[in-house]
């Protein structure tokens, strides 16, 4: 689990993101990011009731986290990160999520260069 200085909780913060920040869209997600002033990597997420009921969504949540959890080494360090799942997403499995966290991630150029490359 991340520590609650590794997690985006406020609403505040996450207008900030979604208005301030820079936007990269998948097939199944798409990812928001933005510099912090924390100097640590902090992640949200956002999945709305169109993606399935609470189930589905705490669901596909766990999955996110598990997946920015394995990667945190991954992300620069001092950059907000918030991912809004699509309806899409539903169907997706673990490897594809992971893979296309990543892919979004060298899109946007916000993970470290040696750690990139893991599942290309």
């Amino acid at each position: 689990m991340l520590t609650k200085e590794g997690r985006i909780t406020t609403s505040r913060d996450f207008r900030r993101v979604y208005r301030s920040g820079n936007k990269k869209s998948g097939r199944f997600l798409k990812l928001y990011y933005l510099v912090n002033k924390y100097g640590n990597t902090r992640f949200g997420y956002s999945i709305s009731k169109k993606v399935g009921k609470a189930v589905i969504r705490n669901r596909l949540k766990r999955r996110l986290r598990a997946i920015c959890q394995q990667h945190l080494a991954s992300f620069q360090p001092g950059i907000d990160v918030v991912l809004v799942a699509r309806e899409r997403a539903v169907a997706a499995s673990y490897s594809e999520l992971e893979k296309e966290v990543l892919n979004l991630g060298r899109g946007g150029k916000i993970l470290v260069n040696g750690e990139s490359k893991t599942l290309a």
